[in-house]
Order: C-alpha cells, then sequence, then structure tokens
C-alpha cells in the first residue's frame, strides 16, 4: 500500500512539472506577408493595446526612442533591394525603431534584429535607412497598434503605423519595372550560354537526348568566348556518350590544359582518367 502511494506520488508529481497553462499575451504577436510587384515583404510585430493610457507622449515618450511595438523587435524582411526616402534598403530583415513627435517621427531600419526592444548601446553604423515621415491625427482611436501595408501599387507600397489617434505612414519603392524589363530582355534575346550549358548538363545526367545535349553544349561554349575547363569536361562527357570520340579527346585535351593552369588538380585527374578510357593516352 505505501508503495503505491509513493507510486501515485511521484505521478503527480511528474504530472505538475509538465503541466503548463496557457493564457492569452496582453500584446499578441501578428505576422503579415505581402507581394509588391515582384518582391515579398514580411512584417512581424507584437500589437499592444491603449486600455485607457494615454500612448504618445505618454506611455511612448516623444523625442524618445521606441521599439514600435512590444516584446521582440518588429521586423521587416524584403526578399529584394527596396528604396526608403531613396536611399537604397538591401534585400534582408530590419527591426524597425521610431521616435515619435507630436507632428513627424523619425523611422529607423535597423540591420540588428536580434534584440529583445531597444538595443543596450545604439550603434548608428547599423542604421541602414533613416527617414522622417508626418503624423496625422484621426478622428478616432485606434485601440490596439496596427500596420498595414497601404496604397499598394506594383512598384510602390506605404507602411502605415496606427495607434490611439495617430497615423504615420512610410512609402517604399520597389523595383519592379527594373527586374521586369531585365527578365523581358533576357527572355527576348533568347537563351544564355549558361542556359544551353544547364540544359546540355541536365540532359546528359538525366539520360535524356544525349543528341539534343550535343547541340545545347555547342551552342553554350559557342556563345562563350572563354569556355571553362568544367565546361569544356562536361562537353566531353557529353560527345563521348554521344558516340563522338574525336570530339571528346579533344574537348578534355583543353579541359586539362586549362585545368592546370588554373592549378585544378582534381580536373586534371578526372580529364588524364577519361583519356586514357578513351585510348588518348
Amino acid at each position: 500500500m505505501k508503495k503505491n502511494i509513493l507510486l501515485f506520488t511521484a505521478l503527480m508529481l511528474t504530472a505538475g512539472i509538465q503541466a503548463q497553462i496557457e493564457t492569452p499575451q496582453p500584446s499578441p504577436f501578428q505576422k503579415i506577408e505581402q507581394k509588391v510587384g515582384l518582391t515579398d515583404v514580411t512584417l512581424e510585430y507584437s500589437r499592444p493595446s491603449m486600455k485607457g493610457r494615454t500612448i504618445f507622449g505618454g506611455l511612448v515618450p516623444y523625442d524618445t526612442m521606441w521599439r514600435t511595438g512590444a516584446n521582440a523587435n518588429s521586423k521587416i524582411t524584403f526578399s529584394d533591394d527596396v528604396e526608403v526616402g531613396g536611399k537604397t534598403l538591401k534585400a534582408g530583415s530590419y527591426a524597425i525603431y521610431t521616435k515619435p513627435g507630436a507632428s513627424s517621427w523619425e523611422i529607423y531600419f535597423y540591420d540588428d534584429t536580434t534584440n529583445w526592444g531597444n538595443p543596450e548601446k545604439w550603434d548608428d553604423s547599423k542604421v541602414a535607412v533613416q527617414v522622417s515621415a508626418q503624423a496625422y491625427p484621426m478622428p478616432m482611436n485606434v485601440e490596439t497598434l496596427t500596420m498595414t501595408f497601404d496604397d499598394l501599387k506594383n512598384d510602390m507600397a506605404t507602411l502605415g503605423i496606427l495607434w490611439e489617434k495617430t497615423y504615420v505612414g512610410v512609402p517604399i519603392k520597389f523595383n519592379t519595372d527594373k527586374t521586369v524589363s531585365s527578365s523581358i530582355q533576357r527572355v527576348m534575346n533568347g537563351p544564355s550560354a549558361n542556359d544551353y550549358y544547364s540544359a546540355a548538363v541536365y540532359y546528359l545526367e538525366a539520360g535524356k537526348d544525349i543528341n539534343q545535349a550535343k547541340t545545347w553544349i555547342d551552342k553554350s561554349i559557342e556563345m562563350n568566348k572563354d569556355p571553362k575547363f568544367w565546361q569544356l569536361r562536361q562537353k566531353s562527357l557529353i560527345y563521348a556518350k554521344a558516340g563522338d570520340k574525336k570530339g571528346a579527346i579533344e574537348a578534355a585535351k583543353k579541359s586539362m590544359e586549362l585545368a592546370k593552369a588554373a592549378d585544378n588538380s582534381d580536373y586534371v585527374a578526372l580529364n588524364e582518367k577519361s583519356l586514357k578510357e578513351w585510348g588518348a593516352m
């Protein structure tokens, strides 16, 4: 009996250790994913509420650095370079810090996103972009901090920050036209040397039409004014598989010559092995 009581007590203690009470967060987390033109944008932040408090000039003092939310850094991530305030913001993730004022705010895109709140020591060298934005009064209260992507166009969006009776918008320019124009030009010009090379190597490795692979590798080498030893190595393998031993040997010898000049012993050895197999050494 005593043994059973001890076992029951141990089980209850284990259950007590493992059990956790989950309650709602006072500042719930939000994640927004937005496509602007061809760029993916992700915004992550925690959302405190007013709860009867004065926010700007009170809970959030004027002219003081603010984490722009609660808990961990508010974070924005861009898949491509963008422009903010006429300055380039490289693709990547940034913490959003702000310095609210009565009529305008300073907004900082900070390239260290690992802080919980404000950095222990502010580092100006980590400010990727800093811009000013006007603070607009609103006729009603927004109870919970809200961040949005407004005024969406192919190459523009506004990062909106709304809380209490204040709205601040930060215009962001996206390089959509440049990306699309480059894509159009690339397609209209036809496949590149790298496109032909990649297609030929894929056909070789996938065991597909080797004669088509031979045509493509020839186009690639022809378009490439300075073919590299690894490209010529693939040409030799494609020619060999296509039954053109003479062409394979020529390509392998040229590949080995360039590999020696580049001091690449691995490719020298690979070519020597193939040349021996093809009876050229």
